[in-house]
């Protein structure tokens, strides 16, 4: 059994929204992090984008959509979100009774940043009589706005569950929306919000890439800019593009999205080539500073003190429920 002397120094939370304790080297946190679980009835949901040691250790690990759909259905009494703070907010707006706790609390995301709910709400009053689909990547304040959510998995399938006529309003992602638009012929309103990470990918360097390699295939999320999405042999959610490198008969693939999802790329393709795609920054790195926030050491002790935990205005939950109580029950008749 574990005993306070593993751990030194004063339980405080530090102004970075995370735990700030000086842990013992010795500990092994894959066995204390199981046991915990066990113990606490907990369940660990993690996001492909998680680094690899955190995705190992996870019960589950998914998109955005196969992680509400987890939480949804959870029996656990404590939801430990191994993602962004949108993540695990949809987590608890699912389960208001459940305690649910990230490893650091000021894990955001870029494209949730870029849509104010004020700022949003007045664009929404700009344009009467339109319905709201909004990607699952926002804050709470944007799903209580919103008619219906989605995520890049089932966007197209959402998008057409409403008549052609219904005029719409698409947010937060531009690129996601644009794509949408593109495949469906809508002409939906769009937010101009987008994904840091999957708008610094270089169509010159992937270019080169291609010429390096001539037989790889361009995977994209649709996330990604519209240059990089007409040049994609497959664009998909990333479920989708996981999916795609397992049964696609090609041996080498560059991808375009953030590199955590490599790792289950790996796991399901030991035979095969994975390029990550080249960013356009000086770090040559497409990973995102929000999911990377999270480390094995502060997933052990969220887990072991239960917190970070996430707490939200009862008022604001029923409101941001309805839409994604609305995306599920959709994605349910459309097979997701």
């Amino acid at each position: 059994m574990e005993t306070e002397m593993l751990v030194s120094a004063k339980k405080e939370m530090d102004s970075n929204g995370f735990l700030d304790i000086e842990l013992d080297p010795t500990i092994d946190l894959f066995s204390e992090i199981e046991r915990m679980k066990k113990e606490k009835n907990a369940v660990l949901l993690a996001h492909y984008y998680q680094e690899p040691d955190i995705q190992d250790v996870a019960d589950y690990i998914g998109d955005s959509l196969g992680l509400a759909q987890q939480a949804e259905k959870t029996k656990a009494d404590m939801i430990v979100f191994a993602g962004v703070h949108f993540m695990a907010e949809t987590a608890k707006i699912l389960n208001p009774t459940k305690k649910v706790v990230i490893p650091d609390l000021k894990a955001g995301c870029s494209l949730s940043d870029s849509c104010p709910p004020p700022l949003f709400k007045k664009f929404k009053e700009q344009h009467p009589g339109h319905i709201v689909i909004s990607y699952i990547n926002c804050s709470a304040g944007i799903k209580a706005l919103s008619d219906v959510i989605c995520t890049s998995s089932n966007a197209k399938a959402i998008v057409e569950s409403f008549p052609k006529e219904q005029p719409i309003i698409f947010a937060p992602d531009r690129n996601l929306g644009a794509y949408i638009n593109k495949i469906t012929g809508r002409k939906m309103v769009l937010w101009n919000g987008a994904c840091m990470v999957h708008e610094i990918f270089s169509l010159e360097k992937i270019m080169r890439l291609k010429i390096r390699h001539p037989q790889a295939k361009l995977i994209a999320h649709p996330e990604c800019e519209e240059p990089v999405l007409r040049i994609a042999d497959y664009i998909g959610s990333t479920t989708g593009l996981l999916k795609f490198t397992r049964t696609d008969p090609s041996q080498e693939y560059i991808v375009a999205t953030e590199t955590g999802i490599l790792h289950q790329m790996m796991k399901s393709n030991p035979g095969k080539t994975l390029i990550p795609a080249p960013p356009n920054n000086a770090c040559a790195c497409n990973d995102c500073p929000h999911m990377k926030r999270n480390t094995l050491e502060k997933l052990y002790l969220c887990m072991k003190y239960e917190e970070p935990e996430i707490t939200m205005d009862d008022e604001l939950r029923k409101a941001a429920k309805k839409p994604i109580d609305k995306m599920l029950e959709i994605s349910a008749i459309a097979g997701f």
